[in-house]
């Protein structure tokens, strides 16, 4: 996602698709060619080559953290000591390597990094508090925020729209 890519064009029978595949992964070649009104071999073809050119990072399932046990969402802006590109790409790669880091972004201005964690419980913050926090000598602030209720999670893209196509 860090790296600058050259976009893709996309025509209005590839928003389609990527519309449909947004709203439902698991949709069979048969069913996705359908709602996308083209001929399954078009489709797959289309499908292939968006997977191919990385607009298609990958197809997964959402699940509900809440009935899995890991009901506590935190959100942590934090900020090393020394940030040269070194300090930065280290304390990156410990924290997107550790399981309850679900989301890692480099920001600017303001903290170096913000973190989305998804953790059982109170205790298990404490625990990622030790790991990735306070046995770094490099990090300077932590600013934690606890999500108290999910009004939004919609982890698709707004796609644009081609002129003299019907809008997605």
């Amino acid at each position: 996602m860090s790296e600058i890519a050259e976009p893709i064009t996309l025509d209005a029978t590839d928003l389609r698709i990527l519309d449909q595949l947004q709203r439902d992964a698991s949709l069979t070649n048969q069913a996705l060619a359908a709602a996308v009104h083209t001929s399954p071999a078009t489709c797959l073809r289309r499908v292939k080559r968006l997977m191919d050119t990385g607009v298609i990072e990958r197809q997964v399932a959402l699940l509900s953290p809440a009935k899995l046990g890991a009901g506590l969402t935190a959100i942590v802006e934090l900020t090393l000591d020394a940030q040269g590109a070194e300090h930065l790409a280290a304390f990156e790669a410990k924290a997107v390597a550790d399981e309850a880091v679900r989301q890692c972004y480099r920001v600017s201005p303001g903290p170096d990094f913000l973190l989305i964690l998804q953790l059982a419980d109170m205790a298990g913050y404490h625990a990622l508090v030790q790991r990735l926090f306070t046995q770094d000598a490099n990090v300077r602030n932590v600013r934690t925020f606890f999500a108290t209720r999910r009004a939004k999670f919609e982890p698709s893209l707004a796609l644009p729209t081609i002129s003299g196509s019907p809008a997605l």
